[in-house]
C-alpha cells in the first residue's frame, strides 16, 4: 500500500472514530463521546454483565466445546471472544477500506468535485424534515 493510501486509511479511521487499541486485555467496541463514532478499548473495571440465552443443536454445541477445550477456554469465554471479534470485523468492514495510490486519487478527486445537485436532491432539500413537522 502506498504512502497516500496509508494516510487515507488513517484519516478515514480518525474521521469515523474507529481507533483500534491493541492491548493484552480483551477489547470491546463502544460508542465514543463523539456522536456516531465508535472506538475499541479495554472494558471498564466493574462493568455490569448481562446474559444471552441461545438454543443450539447438540452437534454445534459439541464442536464449540471441543474448540474451546483445545484453546483452554470455557464455552462462554470461547463464544464471547468469537462473537466479539466477528462483531468488530462487521463494524470495521462498514467503516474501513484500503485503496492503492491510483484508487485513492480517483476517490479523492470524486470527493473534491462532487456532481451538481439534480432535481431530486433539490426537491429533497426543500422538504421539511419529519422531526420539524
Amino acid at each position: 500500500m502506498g504512502v497516500r493510501a496509508d494516510r487515507f486509511v488513517l484519516t478515514l479511521c480518525i474521521q469515523t472514530g474507529i481507533v483500534p487499541v491493541m492491548s493484552r486485555s480483551k477489547t470491546v467496541l463502544h460508542a465514543s463521546p463523539r456522536a456516531g463514532t465508535a472506538v475499541l478499548e479495554p472494558p471498564a473495571a466493574g462493568e455490569t454483565k448481562g446474559s444471552i440465552n441461545l438454543r443450539i443443536e447438540a452437534g454445534t454445541r459439541q464442536i464449540i466445546d471441543e474448540a474451546a477445550a483445545v484453546l483452554g477456554k470455557t464455552r462462554t469465554e470461547f463464544m464471547i471472544e468469537a462473537a466479539r471479534q466477528e462483531a468488530i470485523d462487521v463494524l470495521l468492514d462498514q467503516r474501513l477500506f484500503a485503496l492503492n495510490a491510483a484508487q485513492y486519487d480517483v476517490f479523492a478527486k470524486a470527493l473534491d468535485n462532487p456532481p451538481a445537485p439534480g432535481p431530486k436532491l433539490r426537491a429533497l432539500m426543500r422538504r421539511t424534515p419529519a422531526w420539524r413537522r
